[in-house]
């Protein structure tokens, strides 16, 4: 659906990924892994995987922040360290080399903290010749998940696929043209764009949220392997 105007199309982050679960029906119990992207993109994840019966991981990804502007970012970096650019806001920015380095190593190391607690809880999912199915909340410029769909494919994933309840029409335009499918729900072709506007309950994750949810997607997946047992 594409729409011109910012409106709270979800309740939450749980009946976002509900939602987007039916969109995704094909990949019901099949050679597939679920990636949440932390903080948000895991509660999304979480249903994703829960629905479908597939296996969930995450994968971290951080964006690079402009210089006094820590909401805005000009490119992002991915968990092994892969790193991707908005080379014209970077030309823009007129930012050299050594500032990029410099902020990247700093996400660099944000990320191997945020991961080595998730990883206490989740442990890597192989996705080696599986349909990667990329999950987050919402996609904003996008780059934090083209970050993401070129770490994966480094992984030998059969297929990238990227699945969001919501995205900006410049951040889907971007995806669209480097993965193998793209699954969103509502793609906003506003003037301004913020994830939070579709949703009518919507805040910040912390670590500790994160974990929480993972620990839940544990216990609930385990009771129901019991059964089928």
């Amino acid at each position: 659906m594409i729409v011109y105007r910012e409106s709270p199309f979800f309740q939450d982050r749980s009946d976002a990924g509900r939602r987007l679960a039916q969109s995704l029906e094909e990949h019901r119990e099949g050679e597939a892994v679920v990636l949440g992207v932390p903080r948000g993109g895991v509660p999304v994840g979480v249903e994703v995987a829960g629905e479908l019966n597939i296996p969930l991981d995450v994968i971290v990804t951080r964006k690079i922040t402009v210089p006094g502007n820590p909401e805005a970012g000009y490119g992002a970096v991915a968990e092994d360290g892969t790193v991707v650019l908005n080379e014209p806001l970077v030309a823009r920015l007129r930012l050299t080399e050594g500032q990029i380095e410099r902020q990247a190593d700093e996400v660099r190391a944000e990320i191997a903290r945020r991961a080595a607690v998730l990883r206490e809880r989740v442990a890597p999912s192989p996705v080696e010749g599986k349909t990667a199915i990329l999950v987050d909340d919402g996609l904003a410029s996008g780059f934090t998940m083209l970050a993401a769909a070129k770490s994966t494919r480094l992984r030998h994933a059969s297929a990238v696929v990227v699945a969001v309840p919501v995205a900006s029409g410049s951040a889907y335009d971007l995806i669209r043209g480097v993965v193998d499918d793209v699954v969103c729900l509502v793609v906003a072709r506003t003037y301004s764009f913020a994830v939070a506007g579709f949703y009518r309950n919507w805040h910040d994750l912390t670590d500790e949220e994160v974990i929480g949810w993972l620990e839940g997607r544990q216990s609930t997946h385990g009771a129901r392997s019991g059964r089928m047992g």
